[in-house]
């Protein structure tokens, strides 16, 4: 029987992550991926020839000094194909018609949204100083302390829009500023201030995309793991947490291989963490119910457009476009709803050409839209799904047409996916875009801890502090240093 000392479940970002710190550190590590694919949402997916991300669009905080750099510099992902999006305007935030442009470095954000809202010019300087405030802050969680005192006297428990309406007077200008955040759910009873701002902040300081796919990322992680000596395995689906003594001892591997470990990671969902541990002295009821009773962010539906050729420009940002105003208002699921707004992500051309082959278009979508489906697998979801999935479809390309004038004669494909298909490649619950759903007002019980009632049990992934690349990462450190101690990780960072 095969033994280790960390067993990692789950081979996306964050599993992948505490594979290399810890394998880094000396330790025997087994990652178990249930895909034959790893890399979780930076699986990439090949269909006549075009490439396109499921889950990887583009990342912030990346140019040297900024704190992406300085975590990409430990993983070894610096010499990956990253693509600078145009500085001037990396973000397109159009609302109702209108377009407001984000630009790269905080004072120059703040001077181009003054041209189009000059009353708020000192506004808008105190928020992006705010911002990087919080971004400059943010290695500062690794200093010797403990980790709920942390959490519950920092910016997770203020919400994120109090602190907007309080410092912007101008209702647009809110509306605007919250305009690249689909990349989290707006949430105005719930989101914390420290959400908002480390994220947005993260892109104001830089914005990139990767040539060929975000798949190259978790690629590299698994070379360099393995080089240190790691075991990796995909089709390999954790069936089973075996304890004894209170401690897991081994971990039960497609229904009948057992392999036995010191310590256990799981970088899945925290529910179904949970539903692995079948017998327990440890875990209790009331844990279980907490974890089970957990709100999930919503999900997303996304159309993977491939185009024909020399049709659709480049164009070196993104695009968010909003049907009316009120955005905090788009977490709010009302039935039947068609899609109020989308994200266009394109993807760089590997030829070098001035045209894109392919381009992504998301919109929020919400676990009731599609629950009616959630006894089916992949595949076999019936003609009903696919007409639901066309229609969301074509109410996406409506609203990115208006923008891009080229897009519907240039359609060659349209691949879909929804929450649904989520949740059954990546595990994660309800197939949520963002995990369990953080309350400002609920720190206690929806801030999750890497520890478990479970002494050798972690959790790591976007379900505990902060999602996203740079969230995942930091949070993977937060996991590692709970075996290693935080003063290795500390040491490991300033290397």
């Amino acid at each position: 029987m095969s033994k280790y000392d960390v067993v990692i479940i789950g081979g996306g970002l964050g599993g992948l992550e505490c594979g290399y710190t810890l394998a880094k550190n000396g330790l025997s590590v087994c990652i178990l991926e249930k895909n034959p694919v790893l890399g979780g949402c930076l699986q990439t997916f090949k269909r006549r020839g075009v490439t396109f991300d499921t889950g990887f669009h583009y990342i912030g905080g990346l140019s040297e000094g900024q704190p992406l750099h300085r975590i990409f510099n430990y993983f070894n992902l610096l010499d990956l194909p990253w693509h600078k999006l145009d500085e001037e305007a990396f973000d397109d935030i159009t609302i109702n018609g209108e377009t407001f442009h984000f630009a790269n470095g905080h004072e120059q954000f703040a001077e181009t949204l003054a041209e189009k809202f000059p009353n708020c010019a000192n506004e808008l300087k105190k928020y992006t100083a705010f911002l990087k405030n919080v971004g400059d802050n943010i290695f500062s969680s690794f200093e010797p302390r403990d980790h709920k005192e942390f959490f519950a006297e920092s910016l997770f428990a203020r919400s994120a829009y109090d602190f907007l309406n309080e410092t912007i007077s101008d209702s647009k200008l809110r509306d605007v500023l919250s305009g690249a955040s689909l990349k989290m759910e707006l949430n105005a009873e719930k989101l914390p201030l420290y959400t908002f701002a480390q994220i947005n902040n993260s892109f104001i300081e830089s914005a990139w995309r990767i040539k060929g796919g975000g798949h190259q990322i978790s690629d590299s992680l698994a070379k360099s793991i393995e080089a240190f000596g790691g075991t990796i395995r995909t089709k390999a689906n954790v069936t089973r947490l075996i304890e004894k003594d209170g401690l897991i001892s081994a971990v039960e591997i497609n229904g009948d291989e057992v392999i036995e470990t010191k310590h256990v990671i799981s970088n899945i969902h925290p529910a179904n963490t949970m539903e692995l541990v079948t017998e327990s002295q440890a875990l209790r009821k009331i844990y279980r119910n907490r974890i089970n009773r957990l709100p999930n962010t919503y999900g997303m539906f996304t159309a993977n457009i491939s185009l024909k050729e020399d049709c659709v420009p480049y164009k070196n940002k993104n695009l968010y476009i909003y049907q009316k105003s009120g955005l905090w208002d788009i977490s709010k699921y009302t039935t039947g709803q068609k899609a109020q707004c989308v994200l266009v992500s394109y993807q760089v051309p590997e030829d070098g050409k001035q045209f894109t082959r392919n381009i992504d278009l998301l919109t929020p979508m919400f676990w009731e839209e599609v629950e009616q489906w959630t006894e089916s697998t992949v595949g076999r979801r019936g003609e009903a799904y696919e007409e639901f999935k066309k229609q969301k479809a074509e109410e996406c390309i409506e609203i990115a047409s208006k923008h891009i004038p080229e897009l519907r004669g240039a359609i060659e494909h349209v691949y879909t996916s929804t929450p649904l298909s989520y949740r059954d490649y990546t595990g994660t619950k309800e197939g949520s875009a963002y995990g369990v759903q953080k309350d400002y007002s609920q720190l206690m019980t929806t801030l999750l801890s890497p520890k478990t009632p479970i002494q050798n049990l972690f959790l790591t992934g976007q379900s505990l502090n902060l999602h996203g690349i740079l969230g995942v990462s930091m949070t993977s450190f937060f996991t590692c240093a709970e075996i290693i101690g935080m003063d290795k990780v500390a040491l490991f960072l300033k290397e």
